[in-house]
């Protein structure tokens, strides 16, 4: 493993370093991401039953208890109780954007190490072609180890890029899918707060 970080100069520890970033925020967004933290099972048909029955308070009692986004967005809707439902809905809608803006963090600069790793792989194929032609150059063809380096330095950091791109890639791809999930599903539980506290008008 020296030897290849070795041969893969100065491009491949800055592949490497974008490896590690996005395991942390890969681990970082499996940590955050988890349905028991953003959106309790049982949390949305508590306040429903609460609210159904007149009982507003306990149902606000019990979401300042539960500290999870759900929690928040539905808080939000009673706490405008009374108010005409776009009201609410609005207030909804702009706590729910805040809400996504922290589920997204971090997601896009995951992106772009997905979208950056191929490309200094690519970086560090150009200066091992260099490299090499430079070989060339000063010994000619006959000499296969004054190629060797430069050859390796192209075929590592193409590998390492593509090894740390494609992971990215497809994390990036499911982590988001699991925001846009967790949001529908806050949405449509704080659609049905602020259907009762209408009147379940339209």
């Amino acid at each position: 493993m020296l030897q290849l970080f070795q041969l893969g100069g100065w491009v491949l520890p800055i592949i490497l370093f974008a490896a590690v970033l996005a395991l942390a925020i890969i681990g970082n967004r499996f940590w955050v991401l988890r349905r028991s933290r953003i959106a309790p099972p049982t949390l949305a048909a508590q306040v429903t039953n609460l609210v159904e029955v007149g009982k507003v308070q306990q149902a606000v009692k019990l979401l300042y208890e539960n500290d999870t986004p759900l929690a928040r967005l539905m808080l939000a809707a009673l706490q405008q109780a009374g108010q005409p439902r776009d009201v609410i809905k609005e207030v909804v809608e702009e706590t729910g954007r805040h809400e996504v803006a922290h589920l997204d963090r971090y997601l896009n600069f995951l992106g772009s190490i997905a979208g950056v790793s191929p490309l200094l792989g690519l970086l560090g194929t150009v200066f091992g072609i260099m490299s090499a032609f430079s070989a060339i150059g000063s010994v000619g063809v006959g000499d296969p180890k004054a190629l060797a380096s430069g050859i390796a330095e192209a075929l590592i950091t193409t590998a390492s890029g593509l090894i740390v791109a494609i992971p990215s890639l497809i994390m990036y791809r499911y982590l988001r899918g699991r925001v846009d999930g967790l949001v529908l599903e806050m949405e449509r539980e704080a659609l049905k707060v602020v259907n009762l506290l209408a009147g379940g008008q339209e």
